[in-house]
């Protein structure tokens, strides 16, 4: 009989459970997040959703989570996009289950979904990017998944473009790249851009009701989808800060193969893949990897954590 595995993917807004092997998926389930149960009940929401779904019997679990992480006490450490000092995973979950229990950040299980089960197959240099409401990556060297002395090697949303910029990142640094092209602080950079700029006629003045305050990420892709000149302008813009940051990752980790997820391009891949490629090789020291969306959608954390159920390892 094939062994099963729990695979769990922590975001602050949904939680997605799967149970399944080296094949893929059997069963999944997606809830918001529960915060109003303080930071025991995310454990308990959890182990909850893998019994619903009959995961009695598995082998092990993985879990793909927000961060920062303190691997050595198996928790989630002051996340900035939730209420919590600390959010305790690994053990509550190994004492309920009586299992492995598994935990990385959740680009870096993203990679590990990447090679796994999507476009890295085979590949022993490879990194996963994803542009969502934060940016981060996922990183293999040489077969080796990077992961760091508390589970956060790469968090390359914090690599600074422009330390005296006015743009302030989410964990109060000037200039990371986070703060440019993330799509929670998109808005931001787009105003800075608009800054003694006539926008009045464009399409994103249209959608936008007129006011600064009510661009989104979501209505600066449309506008530029829509063919506006101004929204285009834009999107080149944070595709040229883009390249800085996908230069900096090739120059650092040399990797053969670099994709792209979250749902900043998911839903936008032409207009964010153009501008990197057309910028990037003015930055770049190593040759040049193939740049490509994933082919794994917006389940590429999950996928990661089945995979990291799997290992032997961590």
């Amino acid at each position: 009989m094939v062994d099963l595995y729990a695979a769990v993917d922590l975001g602050a807004s949904n939680v997605r459970v799967a149970l399944g092997d080296e094949r893929g998926f059997r069963k999944k389930l997606r809830e918001e997040t529960e915060r109003n149960k303080g930071a025991k009940g995310i454990a308990a929401q959890i182990i909850r959703m893998i019994r619903s779904l009959d995961g009695d019997d598995i082998a092990a679990v993985g879990v793909g989570s927000l961060g920062p992480l303190d691997l050595s006490a198996g928790s989630v450490a002051n996340p900035p996009n939730m209420p919590f000092t600390r959010i305790p995973i690994v053990e509550p979950l190994e004492q309920e289950i009586q299992k492995p229990v598994r935990l990385l950040n959740d680009c870096s299980t993203a990679v590990l979904g990447e090679r796994a089960f999507g476009a890295g197959r085979g590949i022993e240099n490879l990194v996963y990017v994803t542009l969502s409401t934060g940016l981060g990556a996922g990183v293999i060297v040489d077969g080796h998944l990077l992961v760091g002395k508390d589970g956060n090697a790469v968090e390359v949303g914090h690599l600074t473009i422009d330390p005296d910029s006015e743009l302030v990142c989410g964990c109060g640094c000037r200039g990371h790249w986070e703060a440019y092209c993330s799509g929670g602080n998109i808005p931001n950079f787009v105003r800075l851009l608009l800054r003694d700029r006539d926008w009045r006629g464009s399409l994103l003045h249209e959608l936008s009701s007129g006011d600064p305050m009510a661009i989104t990420t979501v209505n600066l892709f449309a506008a530029a989808a829509g063919g506006d000149s101004l929204a285009l302008w834009m999107t080149r813009r944070i595709g040229e800060v883009n390249a800085i940051g996908f230069s900096d990752i090739v120059n650092a980790y040399d990797p053969e193969l670099i994709t792209v997820g979250g749902a900043v391009a998911l839903e936008n891949p032409d207009l964010i893949l153009k501008p990197i490629k057309d910028n990037i090789d003015r930055h770049l020291i190593n040759r040049r990897p193939e740049i490509r969306i994933t082919s794994l959608g917006g389940e590429a954390v999950l996928y990661g954590a089945l995979a990291l159920a799997m290992r032997k390892e961590t």
